[in-house]
């Protein structure tokens, strides 16, 4: 009988030999394909993208009309969800990333768009936050959650700056089931997706990592196991797109 996979602990870039390394890595690697970050998401998913992203705001909206709710997007990249949410939003919406060139880009998309208050985007780990406890009623993450390099971690010190009932919302990329449509999608992102995102980013290395830190991070009803065992309730999940994305919510009591 075959023995069940260990469940990750954190993300693993090939030669990494500890969370430090892995961390490092990932910042590194973010920090290389920023140029051509936006281009790709939107090419390599045929903009679906865009659509996800806009669901999860969807779910979210009753907390972004609120007035006096604050919202943190966490591992915000380049913005895009933090500018889903703002198309939903009365609330303050603030970014955070560790990846400097993935924030230069965001603050000129912020004030390009013209608002009137564009969102603020500031630098820093998601695993020790410059906030304090209980800051936000709404933490999110799209895709990037998976590239933390301790899940546990990252969960407690989300669980830590959100308010007493305050919602977390976790975009993230799923394996869909065995099967015709599940094998022809690890079929492109395994062998498709590289080529083509390493062509157009000059980065064949972040291209075949991407895919890989999807294949290892926890199927959906796992992942809402952690988020049990960290202490979060209410904990959820709803599958898009054949089941290739999950937006994981759950409410810190």
């Amino acid at each position: 009988m075959t023995e069940p996979s260990p469940l990750p602990k954190g993300t693993q870039p090939e030669g990494a030999r500890n969370q430090q390394e892995a961390s490092r890595q990932v910042r590194e690697m973010f920090t290389r394909i920023a140029p051509r970050y936006d281009l790709l998401n939107h090419l390599l998913s045929a903009q679906m993208d865009r659509l996800w992203r806009a669901r999860a705001a969807e779910e979210l909206k009753p907390i972004l009309e609120r007035p006096d709710a604050r919202v943190l997007d966490l591992c915000c990249g380049t913005g895009d969800l933090a500018f889903a949410l703002q198309r939903k939003a009365k609330a303050r919406i603030l970014g955070a990333d560790f990846s400097h060139p993935m924030l230069v880009r965001a603050r000129e998309k912020a004030l390009a768009a013209n608002d009137v208050a564009p969102i603020p985007f500031l630098e820093a780990d998601a695993l020790r936050l410059p906030f304090s406890e209980g800051s936000f009623d709404l933490v999110t993450s799209a895709f990037g959650f998976r590239n933390l390099a301790n899940y546990a971690d990252g969960l407690k010190e989300i669980f830590r700056v959100l308010k007493p009932g305050g919602t977390l919302g976790i975009l993230e990329f799923a394996e869909p089931a065995p099967g015709l449509l599940g094998d022809t999608y690890r079929f492109y992102t395994r062998t498709v997706l590289p080529k083509i995102g390493g062509w157009i980013s000059g980065d064949s290395a972040a291209y075949a990592y991407l895919p890989k830190s999807v294949a290892r991070f926890f199927r959906p009803e796992e992942f809402a196991s952690l988020l049990k065992e960290v202490g979060y309730g209410n904990v959820r999940f709803h599958l898009m797109t054949l089941g290739s994305v999950a937006l994981h919510l759950a409410v810190r009591p």
